[in-house]
């Protein structure tokens, strides 16, 4: 059994596997959670971060206006499931990522400028004023998911290098900090493997430590004569150095399959972007966009996704 590095969520919101349900993570009948009525001049609500605070829940979504621009908004909740959306604009951009280290909680979210995106960072105690660093990618990059702790001494970032186009350039690298100002030492990661993730992959969630690895969740891309589909998949990384991908998983984990998820803004589309964990009972919860359209809610747990992963692992390697 794997053990989850991290803290307690007793709260955490949580619903069991359906009876005989013979897949690693399984979907809230309640879903979607969150839709574009959450907040009255949203034309969608979508790719969005989570974190315990306080004893309850915090957030930043992706808000894509009446006017279409794209905006960060924050978001507080009792459980995790009902949210209330601030209606106030934190930073222009869109697919956040949160996670908590030392006691400060790190947003990095795709930045627009007129040379391309880079990733924006910056930092919060209490959601309501925010520190902005200097961007971490100039340019051009998206997907800049932070570790929840720093390895060696040293923050480590997770980025998908591109160009000013939407699909070219698909592997995951990551980037070394001391002072989330200077980055550097870029590492390669992991690139497109099997068809369902063919188009390019880029980093999800906040990755989960355990005893054994790091549990990065992610999503792929194929390309088909219908558009783009994105699904979730699964990776171990290697505890101190994080860009060797001791297993991965051959097939996806979650994948369009529900209507909110194959209609919407963007058809065929699970993009996670935040998991929440329970070091106690290893169980997880996934946020995830849903067809660019509204957030919606999956669960797992540390030991179903691991076991699936070794059991379909097309890394190679022995560890």
């Amino acid at each position: 059994m794997a053990t989850i590095i991290g803290a307690q969520i007793p709260n955490l919101p949580w619903q069991d596997k359906p009876e005989a349900f013979p897949y690693p993570v399984w979907r809230f009948d309640g879903n979607p959670i969150i839709t574009r009525d959450n907040l009255f001049f949203a034309n969608s609500i979508f790719n969005s971060a989570v974190v315990p605070f306080g004893g309850k829940f915090a957030g930043v979504f992706r808000v894509d206006t009446r006017t279409r621009d794209q905006i960060l908004v924050a978001g507080f909740s009792d459980d995790g499931v009902r949210w209330t959306l601030d209606g106030k604009k934190l930073f222009e951009g869109y697919d956040p990522r949160l996670c908590e280290i030392d006691g400060a909680y790190y947003l990095t979210w795709v930045k627009l400028t007129p040379h391309g995106t880079v990733i924006g960072v910056a930092g919060t105690k209490d959601f309501v004023s925010w520190t902005e660093y200097e961007d971490a990618c100039y340019p051009v990059a998206r997907n800049g998911v932070l570790f929840p702790r720093r390895i060696n001494g040293e923050y480590v970032l997770l980025i998908r290098p591109c160009d000013r186009g939407h699909t070219p350039y698909g592997d995951i690298f990551l980037l070394h900090s001391k002072d989330l100002t200077y980055w550097g030492k870029p590492r390669f990661v992991m690139a497109p493997q099997k068809n369902w993730e063919m188009t390019k992959v880029g980093a999800g969630p906040t990755p989960i430590e355990t005893d054994r690895y790091w549990l990065m969740l992610y999503h792929g891309v194929l390309t088909s004569c219908n558009g783009f589909t994105y699904s979730m998949g699964a990776a171990l990384l290697d505890k101190e150095e994080p860009w060797k991908v001791l297993h991965r998983a051959d097939s996806f984990l979650l994948a369009p399959h529900e209507l909110y998820e194959c209609v919407g803004d963007v058809p065929n589309v699970v993009f996670p972007c935040a998991a929440l964990a329970d070091s106690r009972s290893g169980r997880i919860a996934v946020y995830y966009g849903a067809a660019d359209t509204a957030v919606a809610l999956a669960f797992t747990t540390v030991d179903d996704v691991i076991d699936y992963v070794l059991a379909h692992d097309c890394a190679g390697n022995v560890d």
